[in-house]
Parts: C-alpha cells; structure tokens; sequence
C-alpha cells in the first residue's frame, strides 16, 4: 500500500454529483494525480486506483447506474 492509500478517507457521494471522479473538484488534492472516472459497485462502493480514496453512494440515485 502506498503512501496515499494509507491516509485515505472514506467519502460520501450524492446523486448530483455523479458522475464521481476522483480528485473531486472541491478537493484540496484536485492537482495530486489525473483525474479518473470511478464506476460504483453494487454495494454502492468506489474506490480511486490512484490515492485509495474510497467513496460510498448515499441516497437514491434516481436515473444513475
């Protein structure tokens, strides 16, 4: 595990802030590496390849995937 991914922090993402990419642009870290767009999985889960940010889903989605 990198030095990043041990400092990460669990996020909570809204429906209008999809689709999640992570650095987000609110972020202090918004420059730290590429921007990458981050798929959820079924439990409502995301996790950046980059820094290990992890991000959970909350509330209804709506017409999101």
């Amino acid at each position: 595990m990198s030095e990043h991914q041990s400092k990460a922090s669990t996020q909570e993402v809204k429906a209008e802030q999809l689709p999640l990419h992570c650095p987000m642009d609110e972020s202090s870290a918004w420059s730290s590496h590429p921007r990458v767009f981050l798929p959820f999985d079924k439990e409502g889960h995301a996790r950046c390849p980059y820094c290990g940010a992890e991000y959970v889903l909350k509330g209804d989605v709506g017409g999101h995937h």
